[in-house]
């Protein structure tokens, strides 16, 4: 299903794989986040076969809402509950601002923590 804008004279339809889009540069832009997480062990097997840009990102449209889940791995040490208000934020705020349309709903599940090299 797609997001739809109707105007004057004619629609705008963006898929949903266009906003996973926009929403994972988003995500991997904010603070804290050092890389995108897979949604399941099979999306995990099949980012490792092709690059995905749209990887850790889940887009759901009906009846005219935009609801996105966002997987990501998190630096340990950073406070998680920032990091997922900031993602949560960056996300909105991108995917907004590129297609236009009010986004519902951003749902940032942490999906692991990644320990920098301490030397």
């Amino acid at each position: 299903m797609t997001a739809e804008h109707t105007l004057l004279h004619g629609k705008i339809m963006i898929a949903p794989h266009a906003i996973a889009t926009i929403a994972s540069q988003a995500a991997l832009r904010s603070y804290g986040v050092v890389g995108m997480a897979s949604k399941n062990l099979v999306n995990g097997i099949a980012r490792a076969l092709a690059l995905d840009p749209s990887h850790g990102i889940r887009v759901n449209t009906s009846q005219g809402k935009i609801m996105i889940d966002v997987f990501v791995m998190v630096e340990y040490g950073t406070r998680i509950s920032s990091v997922a208000r900031s993602v949560a934020n960056n996300v909105r705020y991108q995917v907004e601002k590129a297609i236009e349309m009010p986004v519902t709903a951003v749902n940032v599940h942490i999906q692991d923590l990644r320990i920098s090299n301490v030397d």
